[in-house]
C-alpha cells in the first residue's frame, strides 16, 4: 500500500513538473514573439543618416583636405600613415552585405579603433558622434587590434635574428646614451582595468586598483623589441620577467645569434654584451643594473648615473605610448584578455609610427644635449602609467654579475670610458 502511495505521489510529481516547463516554454515564445513585434525597424534612422553626418564622412574628410595637422592629432598618425594601415588591414576587416544591412567599410573601422585608443571615450559615447551602434563599435574594436597585431607584429616589433643586428642595437645605445655592449633597457607599467570576475586579488596592484601589466624591452630609439602582457597586476616586474621568454633565453643562452662578449670601446678584456634594468631584477652577466642606493662611493655614482641615463629610454618609450594612446591611462572597461590585445596593438603602433615618422615624436622624448644634460620631455606633463611594484627580497645577484659590473664601473670612471659631464652631472644630482 505504502509503495502504490509513493508511485502515486511520484507520477503526480512528474506531472507537475512537465506542467510547469510547458508553461515556461510558452511564456519565452510569448516573449519571442512580443519583441519581434516591437523591433519595427532593423537599423534606426539616424544611423542611417552615417554618410551625411558621421564623423568618419565629414570631419574627417575636413580635416584631410585642410588642416592634416588636426587630421594628425584625432587619428593619432599622418594621413598617409592612416591610408596604408587601411589598406594593409582592408583584406582583414571586409565583411560580406546581408539582406539586412551592408557591411561597415574597413577605413571606418580603422577610423573608430584609433579614435578609441587615442580618447579611451567609451563605446555608448562613441557611437553617437560615429553613427555606429556601441554593441557594434565593441565587435569592430577588437577586430581591428587583432589584425593590427597579425599584420604588423613581424615587421616591426622583433629582436634581431642575427649577431650583426645585435651589435648595430649596441652601438646605437652606445652612441647615444654613452652606454656600451647593451642591448635593450627593460621595465613594467601597469595598465588600469575593471575588476575581472572571479578573480579575487589576482589582479589587484599594490597601488590599489585592478590592472594588467606591460613589461617591455625597448631599444636606444624608443622602439619596444620585445613585449609580454600576460602579468597580473599582482604581479611585479621580477616574476614577470623571471617567467618570460626573454630570461629564458638569456639564462640559457638560447636567443638566437646573441653576440659573443669582446672588449669595451677603447679597452681589451672581452665582456658580454647585456640589458639593463632597475633594482628590481637580479643582477647577472647578461642584466646590468644600479648599485644599491646607501653608502655609495664616487665611482659607484658615477657608473650608477651612466646606466640611469641609459635606462631612462624605457621611461621615455612608455611615456610616448600613454600619451599617443590614452586609453592606456584610463581604467579599462573591456574584458581583460582584450585589454592585453589592445595594449599589444599600441605598441605595434607606437613602433609603426617611430619607423615610419620618428621626427613627429621628437618633442616628446628626452634629449641628450651636448654638455650631457637632459632635455626633459614632453610626455612628463600629463599622467603617466604607473611603475610596477619593487620587491625587496633576498639578495640573488650572481657572483659573476658582480664581477662584471665592477669591471663597467671602472671603465666608466676611466680614461677609456669616462665622458667630460660626469662629474658635474653627478655632482648636481
Amino acid at each position: 500500500m505504502d509503495a502504490e502511495r509513493l508511485a502515486m505521489i511520484g507520477a503526480l510529481v512528474q506531472q507537475q513538473n512537465q506542467n510547469l516547463l510547458r508553461l515556461q516554454q510558452a511564456v519565452d515564445r510569448r516573449r519571442i514573439e512580443r519583441r519581434r513585434r516591437d523591433r519595427v525597424v532593423w537599423v534606426r534612422q539616424w544611423i542611417l543618416r552615417r554618410p551625411e553626418h558621421g564623423l568618419y564622412d565629414k570631419l574627417m574628410v575636413e580635416l584631410r583636405n585642410e588642416d592634416p595637422r588636426a587630421f594628425q592629432h584625432f587619428m593619432r598618425m599622418p594621413p598617409a600613415m592612416f591610408d596604408e594601415v587601411v589598406q594593409r588591414l582592408t583584406p582583414r576587416l571586409t565583411k560580406q552585405d546581408t539582406n539586412y544591412r551592408a557591411s561597415l567599410e574597413p577605413g571606418l573601422k580603422v577610423a573608430i579603433t584609433l579614435r578609441h585608443l587615442a580618447s579611451g571615450n567609451t563605446y555608448r559615447n562613441m557611437q553617437y558622434a560615429w553613427r555606429v551602434p556601441h554593441n557594434t563599435i565593441s565587435v569592430v574594436v577588437r577586430e581591428v587590434v587583432k589584425a593590427i597585431i597579425e599584420e604588423y607584429t613581424d615587421e616591426v616589433l622583433f629582436c634581431p635574428t642575427t649577431e650583426q643586428g645585435w651589435r648595430d642595437l649596441a652601438d646605437q645605445w652606445y652612441q647615444r646614451w654613452n652606454f656600451p655592449h647593451t642591448v635593450g633597457a627593460i621595465d613594467g607599467k601597469h595598465v588600469a582595468c575593471k575588476a575581472p570576475s572571479n578573480s579575487g586579488s589576482e589582479f589587484y596592484n599594490y597601488k590599489g586598483f585592478y590592472s594588467v601589466i606591460l613589461f617591455a624591452m625597448v631599444d636606444a630609439d624608443y622602439k619596444f623589441t620585445y613585449i609580454d602582457v600576460s602579468g597580473n597586476g599582482s604581479s611585479s616586474d621580477a616574476q614577470i620577467y623571471n617567467e618570460s621568454d626573454l630570461h629564458r633565453g638569456l639564462d640559457q643562452n638560447r636567443i638566437h645569434a646573441f653576440p659573443q662578449p669582446d672588449p669595451l670601446p677603447n679597452d681589451n678584456q672581452d665582456v658580454p654584451y647585456f640589458i639593463i634594468g632597475d633594482d628590481a631584477f637580479s643582477l647577472r652577466t647578461y642584466l646590468m643594473k644600479p648599485y644599491s642606493t646607501r653608502n655609495l662611493t664616487h665611482e659607484e655614482r658615477i657608473f650608477n648615473y651612466r646606466l640611469s641615463r641609459a635606462r631612462r629610454v624605457v621611461e621615455n618609450a612608455f611615456g610616448i605610448l600613454a600619451n599617443r594612446f590614452q586609453i592606456l591611462l584610463t581604467t579599462m572597461q573591456h574584458h581583460h584578455e582584450t585589454v592585453r590585445t589592445i595594449v599589444e596593438a599600441c605598441c605595434i603602433l607606437h613602433n609603426l609610427m617611430r619607423t615610419r615618422y620618428p621626427v613627429l615624436q621628437n618633442r616628446l622624448v628626452d634629449r641628450a644635449q651636448p654638455d650631457g644634460n637632459l632635455q626633459p620631455g614632453a610626455w612628463k606633463e600629463g599622467r603617466n602609467l604607473e611603475d610596477t611594484i619593487v620587491v625587496q627580497g633576498p639578495n640573488t645577484d650572481s657572483r659573476d654579475g658582480k664581477r662584471q659590473r665592477n669591471l663597467l664601473k671602472h671603465w666608466c670612471n676611466s680614461l677609456a670610458g669616462s665622458v667630460d659631464w660626469q662629474e658635474r652631472m653627478v655632482a648636481i644630482n
